[in-house]
């Protein structure tokens, strides 16, 4: 459970999300990472060429910061934290708790990506120099997938977590692990 506990801060250390945009006119795709308080350019100046993109079409900037940066690093220490005190307590039970609670906090940290992404391709400017309509005559979007792959005009935009995000899960997924033989182990201490 100790190292479950701890994996989750690898976020500070590796990217947590990449969204990549592939065109014709970029031969090297443009990229940018999601970090648990950062965001950064997958090649130089990406994020940068992205906000030139997003203007035409009205779409936000992509700020240096946003609020999140500072509440997710504290979340993942007050877990880590709160990880430590379950192991060194020891009590199987509570494994499951730390489980439980991690997952709800990952969903809502995927929701409130899902809202982000949502909120920058949809509310356009109206005033934008470049209007798209789909076929029923209503406004494109230009929201990025969550997860996965999506064409959007002559872009393809891919979506996928990194390096962190599969520490984050592999915390979790070793808590589990600490959990099941926790429980096993208990039920050969009351048989004997």
């Amino acid at each position: 459970m100790i190292i479950a506990a701890l994996l989750p801060l690898c976020l500070f250390l590796f990217p947590l999300w990449k969204i990549t945009l592939e065109a014709p006119q970029y031969p090297t795709p443009l990229g940018m990472y999601i970090h648990i308080n950062d965001f950064s350019d997958a090649n130089p100046h990406d994020i940068k060429n992205i906000n030139i993109m997003n203007h035409y079409v009205g779409m936000k900037y992509i700020p240096e910061a946003i609020p999140e940066f500072k509440i997710f690093p504290a979340g993942i220490i007050i877990t880590t934290i709160l990880g430590l005190v379950v192991a060194f307590l020891g009590n199987y039970k509570w494994f499951l708790y730390w489980f439980i609670l991690m997952t709800v906090l990952s969903i809502a940290g995927l929701y409130d990506f899902y809202l982000w992404e949502h909120d920058y391709g949809h509310d356009l400017d109206p005033k934008a120099i470049m209007k798209f309509t789909n076929p029923d005559g209503s406004v494109m979007g230009f929201q990025p997938p969550l997860f996965g792959s999506k064409d959007i005009l002559n872009f393809t935009a891919h979506s996928y977590p990194q390096l962190g995000a599969f520490f984050l899960a592999l915390g979790m997924a070793l808590s589990m692990v600490a959990y099941v033989v926790g429980k096993k182990a208990r039920k050969l201490v009351l048989k004997s």
